[in-house]
């Protein structure tokens, strides 16, 4: 079990509740790491969205990061990701949001979407895009997209992809070979960008990552833990190669929300069936050999 200090902002102790705490100032977030995560927030649409209590805890979250990506937003309205962003930005931080097409062999469409801090991270648009899989092979293609961290000089910034997936639960083995591919592709897709995190639902752990080990340097974030709400399945992870991503920083988390909120497993699985998973990366591509801890660091919450 991975041990680091405790973030204030994200330390939240206490007897369980059945309301989440009130809406806080907003989250000062360490100088010297860039948090990103990734979190299903199972079904997330209009009947979500209406729930007072679970969209306070949902905005809570997110302003702990840098980047959020969600999985399972399953909406007929086009607005529940600029409404939610409109929440979490009603305590005066400065998100935004990237989201891609509604995707799914069945009629129960999903999209993918990534919220990000834009006080610390520059999106290049003109990056995003679903990964072809003119096979079928994947039941919802991954959602890319490319950021970079605000730092000065801007030529020192990390940039990096980030590729957004939820596996069908029922085609692990054959999704995760076929992901193994659309990594390597990323890898490659521009000749200045080397730095690729694949995050996302899995619904497989680490045990299951056989396919992943081809890639040089592979190596993944969340090991030892559970990631579902119910404390009880490991499916959620954010995967990279070394040493092209040296910018990991070794912090890595699971946000689980009874412990961090003081909220009952029934509030929870209102808010989703899984936690939110997280990894601590260097804002700069020249990251120091002997970089000092975190001025902030999340806690490692199980």
């Amino acid at each position: 079990m991975l041990a680091v200090a405790c973030l204030a902002a994200l330390a939240i102790s206490g007897v369980a509740r059945s309301q989440p705490p009130p809406a806080a100032a907003p989250v000062a977030k360490p100088w010297d790491a860039v948090l990103i995560a990734s979190f299903n927030i199972q079904v997330f649409g209009e009947s979500k969205m209406a729930k007072r209590q679970v969209v306070e805890v949902l905005t809570r979250v997110i302003r702990k990061f840098d980047i959020v990506a969600i999985q399972e937003v399953r909406a007929k309205s086009d607005d529940i990701i600029p409404s939610f962003v409109r929440a979490v930005n009603a305590d005066g931080s400065r998100y935004h949001y990237v989201i891609g097409p509604r995707e799914g062999r069945t009629v129960s469409k999903e999209q993918y979407t990534f919220v990000y801090d834009t006080d610390r991270i520059e999106v290049d648009a003109s990056s995003l895009g679903v990964v072809p899989d003119p096979q079928g092979k994947l039941h919802r293609p991954p959602l890319h997209v490319r950021f970079r961290t605000r730092v000065t000089p801007a030529d020192q910034a990390f940039t990096f992809w980030l590729v957004d997936i939820h596996t069908d639960p029922d085609e692990v083995p054959q999704e995760l070979e076929a992901l193994t591919g659309v990594f390597q592709s990323m890898q490659t897709l521009r000749p200045d960008e080397d730095d690729v995190i694949l995050l996302g639902d899995l619904n497989a752990g680490p045990a299951e990552f056989s396919s992943f080990k081809r890639i040089p340097g592979i190596g993944w974030a969340v090991s030892g833990t559970t990631t579902n709400t119910r404390r009880s399945k490991t499916y959620d992870n954010l995967v990279f190669a070394r040493p092209a991503t040296a910018e990991y920083l070794g912090q890595w988390g699971v946000l689980d929300l009874q412990n961090t909120f003081g909220i009952p497993l029934d509030a929870a699985l209102e808010v989703s069936d899984h936690n939110p998973v997280w990894a601590a990366f260097y804002p700069t591509e020249s990251r120091p050999a002997l970089s000092m801890p975190l001025a902030q660091q999340p806690a490692v919450v199980r």
